[in-house]
């Protein structure tokens, strides 16, 4: 029945931040931009390597995320890297810091966190 995911979509308390970081710092390339009137509301839609991936909201006033990360519901977002130690590096030289790089005991694969402008929890995972 399911065949993949569609995208992922995010509410950001500040549009304009969040969207430079998701273009700028993570490299995500705008599909489309849309200002609906009635809701004064942002959509952007965003692709990364060509699969469209996020649609990025701003809403007026939206709720806090309760806790990170441990908040019943989204967890995290995960993206795949190849070099996991110069993507921490790219991203330090965009002052994106990320956590000390570790070691998933499950796959014994590297990984490591960082957040978006709202504290959402994105993690690298090196494959």
């Amino acid at each position: 029945m399911l065949k993949r995911v569609h995208h992922i979509a995010i509410i950001c308390s500040n549009y304009e931040k969040s969207k430079r970081f998701y273009t700028e710092v993570l490299g995500f390339e705008i599909i489309r931009e849309t200002f609906r009137d009635e809701r004064d509301s942002y959509k952007l839609d965003l692709s990364l390597n060509g699969e469209y991936l996020i649609e990025l909201f701003s809403f007026p006033n939206p709720p806090n995320r309760p806790s990170r990360p441990e908040a019943t519901g989204l967890r995290h977002l995960a993206f795949e890297v190849d070099d996991i130690k110069k993507a921490v590096e790219t991203l330090k030289r965009k002052n994106v810091i990320a956590e000390e790089i570790r070691r998933d005991e499950m796959t014994n694969k590297l990984f490591t966190f960082i957040a978006d402008p709202d504290d959402l929890p994105i993690e690298l995972y090196e494959e």
